[in-house]
Formats: structure tokens, sequence, C-alpha cells
């Protein structure tokens, strides 16, 4: 089982837990790509996890499969909601990172909007 971010940060399906004010979690299956140290998320701005960031950037992450079933312990980390200048990055680096797969994701998402509508999910390893 993976127990640093850098090995987490390696699989197909990341499981990412936001946290509600009263400190309830909320996992949620996603796409990651690597950048550096980091992780990138694309998701909708007017998203849960994204009210649930803003709240409080304390997060974790963890292995998963496709359906968010957990693969891997938990990793504390911490996230922030970028400018959305840096949309277009995340979608090339989504894109490399899954393929055709991820290429089609990302032209069906620009269609509905996702260069306006979507926010980066910027992820780190807690200091």
């Amino acid at each position: 089982m993976a127990r640093t971010f850098p090995d987490i940060a390696g699989s197909r399906y990341i499981l990412l837990t936001t946290f509600t004010r009263d400190g309830r979690p909320k996992p949620t299956a996603v796409w990651a790509a690597p950048a550096g140290d980091k992780l990138l998320v694309i998701t909708q701005e007017k998203s849960w996890k994204v009210k649930r960031i803003r709240n409080t950037q304390r997060v974790t992450i963890a292995k998963c499969d496709r359906t968010g079933k957990p693969k891997s312990e938990p990793v504390e980390a911490t996230a922030k909601i970028l400018d959305k200048s840096a949309n277009a990055a995340t979608y090339d680096a989504l894109g490399n990172q899954y393929g055709l797969l991820g290429k089609t994701f990302n032209v069906a998402s620009k269609l509905r909007g996702g260069m306006k509508n979507n926010v980066t999910i910027e992820i780190e390893a807690a200091a």
C-alpha cells in the first residue's frame, strides 16, 4: 500500500477527500496529473469540493479505483484553488497523463465551457 504523496500521485485514480466545516470527510474520485511535486485536478468552479477547499485547505489523497474504492491509506495534503489562467496547462497535463481518453475528456469539457466554468485544484504534500 502506498503511504507517501509521490506514491499516490502516480496513481491512475486519486481519492481526494475534502472536509466540511464540522470536519466530516467527503471523498471524491478524481483524475489528477503530476506537475513537479504537486498534483493538478480540474473541476467545476461551483462544485462542493471547491467550496470546501475554500473553507479549509486540508485534504487527504489516496489511491483508488475508478469507482472511488480506496486502494491505500490516505496521506495528508493541502489544496488550493488556482486562477482560471491555469486551466489550459491543467487540461494539457491531464491530456498527457491519460492519453486519448484524457484528450477526449478535454475536448468535451472545453465544449461545455470548461475554460470559464472550471478551476484548477493544486494539491501538495502537507508540510
